[in-house]
């Protein structure tokens, strides 16, 4: 990926590019308002009863995690891409824990870059895509495809 200031296209990726997508820090009352509305179970939303929770304290909800993600990905690289959505998400794992406090970077390691055969305006993009605490310690990790114009007509 040579053109940072420009619109990227299935063109500009190859496998072995890594994409570093920001950081985000998560505080204890983002984790209960997420929670509260989305995933309210106790050790998301209550501290006290956390501390009693196989996590010993309270977590993110993993779908929390996946969101900020998605948002960091959104302002790393796709808001200047030629994305054209994503036809799904082939894994997503949780490894550790997220607590309040950690802070939360994104990094997408392309694996292949596939232009399309019926459509040579387009392709995809085989990724997987790391999300790691202030540790370096890999906290969720999502492989999944996106699909992206061609520069022309392929």
């Amino acid at each position: 990926m040579d053109q940072p200031m420009d619109k990227l296209y299935l063109d500009d990726f190859k496998p072995g590019d890594v994409i570093e997508c920001g950081s985000v820090t998560i505080t204890e009352p983002e984790i209960v308002e997420f929670a509260t509305k989305y995933d309210p179970q106790s050790f998301h939303v209550d501290a006290e009863a956390a501390k009693e929770s196989f996590f010993g304290g309270l977590i993110a909800s993993g779908w929390q995690t996946a969101s900020l993600a998605m948002r960091l990905l959104v302002d790393g690289y796709i808001h200047r891409s030629a994305s054209m959505g994503s036809p799904g998400v082939d894994e997503l794992r949780w490894l550790k824990p997220v607590r309040p406090g950690d802070t939360l970077t994104v990094r997408v390691n392309v694996e292949e870059v596939r232009p399309s055969t019926s459509k040579p305006d387009r392709g995809v993009l085989r990724s997987t895509t790391e999300v790691l605490n202030q540790h370096g310690e890999v906290v969720m990790t999502m492989k999944g495809m996106g699909m992206f114009k061609r520069r022309g007509e392929g």
